[in-house]
Order: structure tokens, then C-alpha cells, then sequence
């Protein structure tokens, strides 16, 4: 089954099926192995993996379709795309889209931002009127239909900060019949905010938990209990990003503040050598070495 076939029907099960965002190629491969069903590469981890700048509209569209393609061939399981705002108007929108379908996303989130955009829990957010961000869906879904009906579409609004819930909903419902497969209300608050958009919205709904222990500004909510609701999908875009700039300034912190200058035997800091390369495939490189590398030079590259 083509992997924009196999996102599609999880989404419409509506059983929250969770997907976490990855930062990078490395990020996505940890997602798929530690099980989960498809993952979504983060703008908001991409701005800070690739740049070390906050998510504030900095990544050029370019270095995202690139990095996308490596994280869609890092993987087995079905990759989202972030576009942000589409980089630009309607046109632009629709050529991106062409893009990411040709090389492979399975879907792909939009938003109804103001270049440049931001994160969508951070202050000062502004948004286009409905009907400019209702063309760029049009152009984008004409596009999907015309290289693959199963290709998911996922309309972001941030109306939510601006306007407040009503029209947060009247977006996604807009958004919905102007061809977007799957919507969601980004920096929505509260479980009763969540429930009613879940109930009110005639359509597939997504819901953002952030980092997945805070929520940042949405209230955690379990993810049967969103199932329940008939969520969709359920996003955890920052949390990849947020555990690596933990995890080295703690490591690199103790290294610096260390009388040796050396961890040694503080084996709970690392993963093993072995673990590492065997995790990114270099066995799987020394086998085709094996196969299709002059055996004598083989012999001598490994002797040593």
C-alpha cells in the first residue's frame, strides 16, 4: 500500500493516531523505531536544528524540500511535510505542493499565517483573511487530485490567538470544504474548547500536545480519551528538538565542569558506539562492500 494510502486511512479512522515531529533525518529513523505509525517533520525543530533560530519564518522553502527528502528516505512510514505558510501566495503553495508529492511526503500541514510566520504557541501572530488561505487550499488540492487523491492535506489555522474559538471553527470548517483532508485549531486551550471543536467540526480533526509533558499552552489530554472525542490525529511537533537541546547541554555541561575533563565509565550519558552504527546501517554498507567491492581490496581496507 503506497504510504499516502496508508496515512490516509489512519486519519479517517479518527482514533488519534499519534504523530511526533522529527528535527531530522536521525529524528524520524528514532520515531519509526521506537513504533510509531507516521511522523511529521517540524518547522519548529527544523529552524532550530538547521539554523539555531527560533520558529519565526527563517527556514528558506528550499532547504526544507531538501531536508524533507532526506527524512523521507530515512524512513519506512508515512512523512508529513511542513510548508508553514506555502511560501508565498496561492501559486507558490500549489508548486510546493507538487513538490513534496514528487518526492514522496504523504501529506503535509499549511497555515493560514502572515509571512513571516511563527510558532503557533508563541505571541504575536497574525493571520490572512480566510478567503486568501481558501485559495491557496484550492490550488494545493487541485494539484493532490491530479498526482495522488490519497495525499493528505492538513489545514493549520491560528485564528484561535486572534479571533478566539468561533472562528477558529468556522475556519476549519471552511477550510474543509475548500478541499483541506484534515484540520487544526493551533494553540487551542482547554479540554472543552478541544471537545467542542472536535464535535463541531464536520471533518477529520487534528490537535497539537506540543512537547507531550507540558502541552505548552494546550491542556494534555490522553490520547484514548481524544480517540474518544473522534480526534484524528494527534501531533507532538517539538518534543525531538526540545529532548536533544536537554540532553547535550546537560551532557556537555557535566564534560565542562568535570575535574578529568573526561565522563569516563558514565556509560548512562551515550548511546554505545555499536549501537549507534549498527542503528544508522553500517553493517548493512560493509555487506554491499561484500558484494560488489574488488575482493583484494577489501581484504586490504580491513586487515588493518
Amino acid at each position: 500500500m503506497k504510504q499516502t494510502a496508508i496515512l490516509r486511512k489512519a486519519i479517517m479512522e479518527r482514533r488519534a493516531m499519534v504523530v511526533p515531529g522529527c528535527h531530522d533525518a536521525l529524528s524520524a529513523r528514532i520515531i519509526e523505531d521506537c513504533g510509531f505509525e507516521a511522523v511529521q517533520i517540524s518547522g519548529f525543530g527544523l529552524a532550530g536544528s538547521l539554523l539555531a533560530k527560533p520558529d519565526v519564518g527563517l527556514v528558506q522553502m528550499k532547504d526544507m524540500i531538501d531536508l524533507t527528502w532526506n527524512i523521507i528516505q530515512a524512513v519506512n512510514i508515512p512523512v508529513m511535510a511542513d510548508l508553514d505558510t506555502g511560501g508565498g501566495n496561492a501559486i507558490n503553495a500549489a508548486w510546493v505542493t507538487e513538490r513534496v508529492i514528487t518526492i514522496g511526503a504523504a501529506g503535509m500541514n499549511i497555515e493560514d499565517q502572515v509571512f513571516p510566520k511563527r510558532c503557533g504557541h508563541m505571541a504575536g501572530k497574525e493571520v490572512i483573511s480566510a478567503e486568501e488561505m481558501i485559495g491557496k487550499l484550492k490550488a494545493c488540492a487541485r494539484v493532490r487530485d491530479s498526482l495522488d487523491r490519497d495525499f493528505i492535506i492538513n489545514a493549520r489555522t491560528d485564528a484561535f490567538a486572534v479571533y478566539g474559538l468561533d472562528e477558529a471553527i468556522r475556519r476549519c470548517q471552511l477550510y474543509l470544504e475548500a478541499g483541506a483532508d484534515l484540520v487544526f485549531i493551533d494553540g487551542i486551550r482547554s479540554r472543552a474548547d478541544i471537545e467542542r471543536a472536535a464535535k463541531e467540526i464536520k471533518g477529520p480533526l487534528s490537535v497539537n500536545l506540543m512537547d507531550a509533558v507540558t502541552g505548552v499552552k494546550t491542556e494534555l489530554i490522553p490520547i484514548p480519551e481524544l480517540a474518544r472525542m473522534g480526534v484524528a490525529r494527534v501531533s507532538i511537533p517539538v518534543a525531538s528538538i526540545m529532548v536533544m537541546h536537554k540532553a547535550l547541554m546537560e551532557f556537555f555541561s557535566a564534560l565542562k565542569n568535570s575535574p578529568t575533563g573526561i565522563l569516563s565509565g558514565q556509560t548512562s550519558w551515550i548511546t554505545s558506539f555499536e549501537d549507534y552504527t549498527t542503528f544508522v546501517g553500517l553493517k548493512d554498507y560493509r555487506q554491499l562492500e561484500e558484494e560488489f567491492l574488488p575482493k583484494e581490496k577489501i581484504q586490504n581496507k580491513y586487515s588493518q
